[in-house]
């Protein structure tokens, strides 16, 4: 088994490989511009879309384990930039359904003949994915839904995901540092995603534990499970029909307030995310409907995502500091998150997240949409040393999903103001409160401490300095280098004028011209070197400064 799959993912390589290869050969020519030299190329967002819709075919082209794998780089605006997030947002999971016997195979293995496990099975899948399709059939009595995972898949993905393993040392030499850094655990982050989504029993057990965290709440339905004919290849489900939550129409036909069940979904999210610590990471329109009594029906559990305490308690902290256009309160929460880099320019960030926030908001901070937010910042992801991990990637899309679906029920739907409901009825604005009293009351008994011990300090400082003992070490940070560019200058500055002044000696005193030549000869190299020194450097700068129009036409674009 272990041979074949290495044949087959040698053989997956190549193909792969001649798949990107137009890709290949236009980022090698971005790098430098005839290939092997030349300066490099500048890319616009138009280029970078038409390369982006290429991309979106190779995946479609490879199958199953590729178009998951695009799924979640669309998640990733660390490794790609805005205009292959945006086409790739797009890439639906939707493949023809693998023919009935073959599902039949995989149902006689789990659990024996058909037709003597369940009442009845409509042979006809009503949806079919990369990884399963999905049956309706009849067991005990009830109306049920059986997810099958498709015949022979785990063989192709196991092979396609060896491929890409191989395949990553290569892209990282067409990436920058940043990207290099998101691309090393990209490989073994997909290869854990995709084997869980092929894990019915690790749905199964997902679904119910989100089930029993609203089993109170009437405002969402969620399926049962049905153990007896449920296993790591077969998940069958109560059918709980219901209207598309995109279905506009037939949701005012049926007279549902759909502000309200937009508010429903952004809160249901916001308690999985933040209470729960566990989640339904798939909320795209396929997988959600509304009931005839206005209940939001979730649907496909395969993917689920988990967050731990201290991420959750992150996530309160930025909700809470972009409430209050706190920007030193946002970096501090990124940096302690691991997404934002502590060596990262605090006021260039800070500059973007003003700009961000005042762009989408205005004058009143829960008026603007979180998705302009997240997009303007994605935008910085891609430029700045900032990094995703795995879930909070993950928490990301869903927050971005979820406010689409939110304002596609209802254009006037304000995220930012629901969320900021649920945390103040939650407690936490109160939570924050205290925390806020602790810490004055700290900064009192420091600044207390300080009316005792300064001065002294003052006092001896000054007597030193009175007796010309005084020693002040001075650390220059040079982080850009300017102090050793200047230093260069002048030293090419003076060996070049030592050179022309040797020269014109030579010629004008010793009338030897051959001499003087060799000396100017010897010289031009400086001349170079200093000329080149004030060239202006092509390409992104180390510090990139950021402007309201900057962005906005960014946006735009």
């Amino acid at each position: 088994m272990v041979t074949l799959v290495n044949l087959r993912a040698y053989w997956r390589f190549v193909v792969v490989l001649r798949q990107f290869s137009p890709l290949i050969i236009a980022y090698w020519r971005d790098r430098r511009r005839y290939f092997l030299f030349g300066g490099s190329r500048e890319v616009d967002a138009e280029i970078q879309r038409e390369r982006a819709a290429v991309l979106l075919d190779i995946l479609l082209t490879l199958g199953p384990t590729f178009i998951k794998l695009g799924q979640i780089l669309s998640t990733r605006p660390d490794i790609l930039p805005p205009a292959y997030i945006e086409v790739l947002e797009g890439l639906q999971d939707d493949v023809p359904p693998a023919p009935w016997e073959e599902s039949k195979v995989v149902l006689e293995d789990e659990f024996g003949p058909v037709d003597d496990v369940f009442d009845e099975f409509d042979r006809d899948p009503i949806s079919g994915a990369s990884l399963g399709q999905v049956y309706t059939a009849t067991y005990d009595g009830d109306d049920v839904a059986v997810k099958v995972r498709r015949p022979g898949i785990e063989s192709l993905v196991e092979a396609d995901l060896r491929t890409i393993r191989w395949s990553i040392p290569l892209i990282k030499r067409f990436t920058g540092a940043g990207r290099a850094f998101s691309l090393e655990n990209l490989a073994d982050e997909f290869a854990k995603t995709i084997r869980e989504e092929m894990d019915y029993a690790r749905e199964r057990t997902m679904l119910e534990e989100i089930r029993s965290n609203f089993a109170d709440e009437d405002r969402i339905r969620i399926p049962e499970t049905y153990e007896p004919v449920s296993g790591p290849r077969v998940l069958t489900m109560e059918y709980v029909p219901g209207t598309k939550i995109s279905d506009i129409d037939a949701l005012d036909e049926a007279g549902h307030d759909r502000t309200e069940v937009a508010e429903t979904l952004q809160e249901v999210y916001l308690q999985m995310i933040i209470e729960d610590g566990v989640f339904h990471a798939d909320p795209h329109p396929g997988n959600l409907a509304v009931a005839d009594d206005g209940a939001v029906i979730f649907y496909d559990f395969g993917m689920a995502g988990r967050v731990d305490p201290f991420i959750q308690e992150k996530i309160v902290d930025f909700y809470v500091a972009v409430a209050r256009q706190d920007i030193d309160a946002i970096l501090d929460t990124l940096i302690s998150m691991g997404t934002l880099s502590p060596e990262a320019d605090r006021e260039v960030m800070g500059n973007v997240m003003e700009l961000a926030i005042a762009d989408a908001s205005g004058e009143d901070i829960e008026q603007y949409q979180v998705n302009q937010i997240i997009e303007q910042v994605e935008s910085t992801i891609y430029e700045f040393p900032l990094r995703l991990p795995p879930n909070l990637a993950l928490v990301l899309r869903v927050a971005t999903v979820v406010e689409g679906v939110c304002v596609t029920l209802d254009p006037e739907f304000d995220f930012i103001s629901t969320a900021t409901d649920y945390l103040r009825e939650e407690g936490y604005y109160e939570q924050t409160a205290r925390d806020l009293a602790e810490d004055a009351g700290r900064q009192v008994q420091r600044t207390t401490e300080a009316l005792f011990t300064v001065p002294p300090k003052a006092d001896e400082f000054l007597d030193r300095a009175n007796r010309d003992d005084l020693t002040v070490n001075v650390v220059l940070e040079d982080d850009t280098k300017v102090l050793e560019k200047l230093a260069m200058r002048i030293a090419y500055s003076v060996l070049l004028a030592v050179g022309v002044l040797s020269a014109t000696i030579l010629y004008s005193f010793a009338e030897n011209w051959r001499l003087a030549a060799v000396v100017l000869a010897l010289a031009a190299p400086l001349a170079i070197a200093l000329y080149r020194s004030f060239r202006k450097q092509r390409g992104l700068r180390a510090t990139p400064q950021f402007t309201r129009q900057g962005m906005k036409q960014r946006r735009d674009d």
